[in-house]
């Protein structure tokens, strides 16, 4: 009955690696170094270009997106401060 339980965890565990570890192995079991080398240097390129961080975006615009939602927010507390409270 443990058994049972066990073996889905067991191959949710083995099917949830990663993609870099996938990678690594398979460039373990190449048997020519200059190969394997190789293999782990466009590993490495791949990971770096998967951990570059998103670009920057133009703060101007940012700036400009935040004060028109300031606005808009001023409108709102201003038509809820006129409602009736005590009607």
């Amino acid at each position: 009955m443990l058994l049972k339980h066990a073996l889905p965890a067991v191959l949710a565990l083995a099917l949830s690696a990663t993609p870099a570890t996938a990678l690594e192995q398979n460039c373990r079991f190449i048997r020519e170094k200059p190969d394997r080398e190789a293999c782990y240097k466009r590993q490495e390129e791949e990971l770096a270009a998967m951990r570059k961080p998103a670009p920057a975006t133009d703060e101007g615009k940012t700036l400009e997106t935040l004060r028109r939602m300031r606005q808009d927010d001023d409108a709102v507390y201003r038509s809820i401060s006129n409602i009736c409270r005590g009607c």
